[in-house]
């Protein structure tokens, strides 16, 4: 996922959109998995099995993907790739859309 993860992070750079990752690997372990990915967006570690990240958001697998709204509203979850980013683009063009 991380190719497609990389080019939406560019394509949406002057967008209101954010990718944030929370990933359960060990602390000391993600700064070479971040270069070796190539992973340029907020990520950090809440280590083995994702702590209370994970228990809180209800995480029961990785990845999990949830995908907010403006207002911090889950909108949709598990969605990858071309389906990712569909609905991305919808919540942005309804965050443009006039009032």
């Amino acid at each position: 996922m991380f190719p497609h993860e990389r080019s939406l992070v560019a394509k949406l750079a002057d967008k209101p959109f954010a990718l944030i990752g929370v990933n359960s690997d060990a602390p000391d372990e993600l700064a070479a998995i971040q270069k070796k990915h190539q992973i340029t967006w907020r990520s950090f570690a809440a280590g083995d099995g994702g702590g209370e990240i994970a228990k809180a958001w209800n995480v029961r697998g990785w990845p999990t993907i949830y995908i907010l709204d403006g207002k911090g509203v889950i909108r949709a979850k598990n969605l990858r790739d071309a389906a990712m980013e569909k609905k991305v683009e919808e919540l942005l063009a309804e965050m443009a859309a006039p009032k």
